[in-house]
């Protein structure tokens, strides 16, 4: 019962500069245009944030994976900054993400760098849109500071939320712990109760002896 808190203690234990810069990795290359549909970055983060239980480690790992999804990001604006629309037709946007690259390019020319910012937070548009936003030719001074906000809000989301859930988990595992003994208890002596009723039920009732006449 003890799996959960195994896991998280054994994340505990890692070097912290290791943990930190997986996380900062995978969400780097999430936020990369190809690369975000074989990293798990998000799931990475989560994980990695079940460790942030001090103020020192949440700041680090949030610093970290802030400046990691910004730079994704500008990553992806100069390729599509540097190959245009070509990258549409790309086989890798064709097959994952071709509906989501024109959705971005259509709120691009809507809503400007603003796009950028709540792009952050959706799935695959979150690793189409910078791509998208150099091909429309947002200018970098405008993408820059709303990808930079977005990454700071997305990543303080999901430290939050994976701190919370490491806590919640310990506490959730240790109630199971002691109240799964006592409900396996329970239910055991129900069942034996049930079986011993059974057996009394299909007893065969013994047989009344006949009267013996005396012999005359």
């Amino acid at each position: 019962m003890a799996l959960v808190t195994d896991v998280v203690n054994w994340l505990h234990e890692l070097p912290e500069p290791g943990l930190v810069a997986a996380a900062g990795g995978l969400v780097f290359a999430e936020c990369t245009i190809g690369l975000g549909f074989l990293a798990p970055g998000e799931s990475g983060l989560l994980v990695a944030a079940t460790t942030a239980t001090s103020v020192p480690r949440f700041l680090t790992l949030w610093a970290v994976v802030t400046v990691c999804a910004a730079l994704g990001d500008s990553v992806g604006y100069g390729l599509g900054r540097k190959f245009g629309p070509r990258l549409r037709e790309t086989k890798l946007i064709r097959k994952y993400g071709l509906d989501a690259w024109d959705r971005a390019a259509t709120v691009l020319e809507r809503r400007g760098a603003w796009a950028v910012f709540f792009a952050r937070f959706l799935p695959v548009l979150r690793t189409l849109t910078p791509a998208a936003a150099g091909a429309s030719r947002l200018p970098f001074r405008k993408f820059l500071p709303a990808t930079a906000l977005g990454a700071l809000c997305w990543s303080l989301g999901h430290i939050s939320l994976g701190a919370a859930l490491g806590e919640a988990a310990k506490q959730v595992e240790g109630a199971l712990s002691t109240g799964f003994l006592i409900a396996a208890a329970a239910v055991v002596g129900v069942l034996v109760f049930l079986l011993l009723r059974m057996k009394n039920r299909k007893a065969p009732e013994p047989a009344e002896e006949e009267p013996v006449h005396a012999a005359e």
